[in-house]
């Protein structure tokens, strides 16, 4: 009886923070699986001494999952970044820089560095830094993940989607790629379909510039909703293939950096 109410309690922990889950499940298995296709050799055969032959996919929500695990709750806030809305590029890197050290930026630049550069890091030490990078940069490509402080990155804007109460955070963590239907491994392949030099392009820019414009995507969802809003087949239709452009982004991105540090 102790183990099914310890379990219980676990899962209903689980639920409660669902809410923060950037994606959702599926979204960030899409994520992973487009960068593990586009990663190099080398890059594959180094992740395969951290993580064995497991997919990227496998591993990418590990950071959502251990948020009931009480010892890794100093590990909440690198899934978001908070910055005021509407800022242009230079006030905007200005209130980045800005931040403190325990966020989705700062945090994402000190994994890249210490996985490229610290060569002293245990086995456990670099799969737990793989596992919240490929998170991480997932969560970056979630608008709303470089969202404002007062309303927590919308969650507490509440809106009704298709007659369901949530907040407009979910509706861009998991509502808009759920209602597509598709496993992760079929939605990755249907958005990974770019030329080489399509991708080439994408892949340009740095980590700085990816989360400037998912916080512009963010300052255009917030100009565009409001308290109680009834979204539906409209809400979908308009931001379909931004969501798609930024799972693809996301993917593409992480597998650019993972061949970088790895190189």
């Amino acid at each position: 009886m102790k183990k099914i109410i310890g379990s219980a309690m676990v899962l209903c922990s689980i639920l409660a923070s669902s809410s923060a889950f950037a994606w959702g499940l599926t979204g960030h298995r899409v994520v992973a699986q487009i960068a593990e296709q586009h990663i190099n050799n080398k890059t594959r055969k180094e992740i395969s001494k951290i993580i064995g032959p497991q997919k990227l996919a496998y591993w990418a929500n590990w950071p959502d999952f251990i948020k009931s695990d009480d010892s890794w709750k100093h590990a909440d806030s690198y899934h978001y970044v908070n910055i005021p809305g509407n800022l242009n590029r230079e006030q905007f890197n200005t209130a980045l820089e800005a931040t403190s050290e325990e966020n989705m930026y700062k945090k994402g630049l000190f994994l890249i560095n210490e996985l490229k550069n610290n060569k002293s890091l245990t086995k456990e030490q670099k799969q737990h830094d793989l596992y919240f990078l490929i998170h991480i940069l997932g969560d970056a490509h979630q608008p709303l993940h470089v969202g404002r402080p007062d309303d927590l990155g919308g969650n507490r804007i509440k809106v009704e989607w298709f007659r369901d109460k949530v907040n407009i955070h979910t509706v861009w963590d998991s509502k808009l790629v759920d209602y597509e239907n598709y496993s992760y491994t079929e939605y990755s392949n249907l958005l990974d379909i770019k030329t080489k030099d399509e991708v080439k392009e994408l892949q340009k820019g740095t980590y700085a510039d990816w989360i400037y414009e998912s916080y512009t995507i963010a300052n255009n969802i917030y100009g565009n909703v409001k308290m109680d809003d009834k979204l539906g087949y409209r809400y979908h239709f308009d931001n379909k293939y931004i969501v798609e452009s930024q799972l693809l982004k996301g993917g593409l991105h992480l597998a650019t950096v993972l061949n970088d540090i790895f190189k």
